[in-house]
Formats: structure tokens, sequence, C-alpha cells
């Protein structure tokens, strides 16, 4: 009962964190007027009226708005870079920290918002200190929760880090390239199958620089059209499959070396991996 209580008041602790900060957001700038409706938008200024309204921060839910944000984003960068960072850190910890789905959405967003370099950097190591506060996390209140949720699983993952225990670092790695089993779930139980945190730490920020690197990009491609016709140009479409292949790398290193050196002779059950029975 004390680990519950304390993991609802760390809870607690973040999102009233998170509130106040967004209680400091600045003044944001005024939505332009489309083109057509430029000269009845010059009009109601002279007769002392504004049609503009002013830009709020929404969840994107499509390729409009995704753009509209990144852009209202990079303004407030230009004007407030100290608080975009700021908000921008504490969002993205506080959903890996408490395995809450969307990192793909804020890893096109660091591309957008931050450019190619500086927004890989920050994606990878924000997942990374992210999935370690989830694994702190479950250390200190989740333990006895997770094992009686997902007991089979636990069990499960625990035999295989035993089996690969010469060689656990790589097949950390081999589950980040090739999830059998959900990021969330790898970070809330690998305290519990006692895996250390600094191979943990490694393997997360090498296992989903790959995963990263494509939204990041993706980000970036995003940012500089302005159609769904300019996003399936040949140059875009070209670049995009450059993106996808040079992620895809590191997975086919990392496959060829868990077929010489890791014990995988297993199939996919219920997200996770189990053993393959002899015939």
């Amino acid at each position: 009962m004390r680990s519950l209580v304390g993991l609802i008041a760390v809870i607690i602790a973040a999102t009233l964190y998170l509130y106040l900060l967004s209680l400091y957001l600045p003044a944001g700038p005024r939505r332009r007027p489309p083109a057509s409706a430029e000269s009845e938008h010059v009009e109601t200024e002279k007769s002392g009226q504004t049609a503009d309204e002013p830009s709020r921060l929404t969840f994107p839910s499509d390729l409009e708005e995704l753009r509209e944000l990144a852009e209202l984003l990079q303004f407030y960068k230009t004007e407030h870079t100290g608080y975009v960072l700021l908000l921008f850190c504490s969002a993205y910890l506080y959903k890996q920290s408490f395995a809450i789905p969307g990192s793909s959405v804020l890893n096109i967003l660091a591309g957008a918002i931050f450019g190619p370099y500086q927004g890989l950097l920050l994606a990878c190591v924000l997942t990374t200190v992210g999935s370690t506060l989830c694994y702190a996390l479950s250390q200190a209140f989740g333990k006895q929760y997770i094992m009686n949720l997902f007991p089979d699983k636990v069990s499960m993952l625990q035999r295989k880090v035993e089996d690969n225990k010469d060689c656990l670092f790589f097949f950390l790695l081999f589950l980040r390239f090739f999830p059998m089993s959900p990021n969330w779930f790898l970070n809330m139980s690998a305290p519990i199958v006692n895996i250390p945190i600094t191979f943990f730490f490694g393997s997360v920020f090498i296992g989903l620089l790959p995963y990263n690197f494509i939204c990041v990009q993706t980000g970036v491609v995003l940012s500089e059209v302005s159609s769904l016709d300019d996003l399936f140009s040949w140059e875009r479409l070209f670049q995009l499959m450059a993106i996808a292949c040079m992620a895809l790398l590191p997975g086919i290193f990392i496959r060829r070396l868990s077929q010489r050196r890791l014990k995988l002779d297993t199939r996919e059950h219920n997200g996770l991996i189990t053993d393959k029975k002899v015939q």
C-alpha cells in the first residue's frame, strides 16, 4: 500500500509541476489570415476591429495541425528559447516516465522545432533519461504490482535474461531493435529481472536510436513541406527511403550478431517471446 501511495504522490507532484509551468505560457502570435481574406482583414483593422484569433497549443490530429503546432513552437523558440526547451523536456520526461503513449509525435516535433541534429540528440537523451526514470519508479514503487499483473511475461523475460547473461547488453539491444515486447513493459520490468541500470541506460540510448532518427527526420521533412503533394514528391520520397535505409543498418548488424551469440530460439506469444517446442 505504501508503494501505491508513493507512486500516486509522484504522479500528482509531476502533474502539478507541468500545470504550474503551463501557467507561465507567454503570449503567442496571432494567426495570419488566409490570402483570400487579406482585403477583408485590412478593412476590419481600419474599422478598429481584428479578425485574428490567438494561436493555442493543441495536440495535432493531422498533417496541417502538426505543421501549425510546429510553427507556433518555432515562434516561441525564437522569442522564448529557454521556456520552449524546458516545456518540451518536461512534457517528454513526464510521458516517458509514466509510460504514456506519444513518443513518435514528440520526436517529430523535436525534428521540426530543433532541427535534425539537435532534435535527434534531444530525443535520444530524453528517451533514455525518461526510460531510466520509469525504471527507477518501477524499482521503488511498482515491482509487486507488475509481477501480479504480468506474472507469465515477467517470468519468461527473467528466463531469457538468465539464458543470455553472458551477452546481456546485446540481448537488450536486440529487444530494442526488434521489440517482441512493448518498450514500456521492458522499462518497468527491467529492475524486476535484475537488469543492471548501466546496461539498461546504454541499451535504450543505442537501441532506440534508429526509431528516434526516423521520427526526427520525418519531423524535419514535414516542417519543410506545405502540402501532401510536396510530401509525396520524388525528392521527398527518396529522402524518406534513404532515412529508412540508414536506420535499418544497425538492426541488420544486431540481427546477424544475435544469430551467432544470443539464445533466441523463440517465437512471439502474447507480446513476449516464448520457447519453441522441440518436435
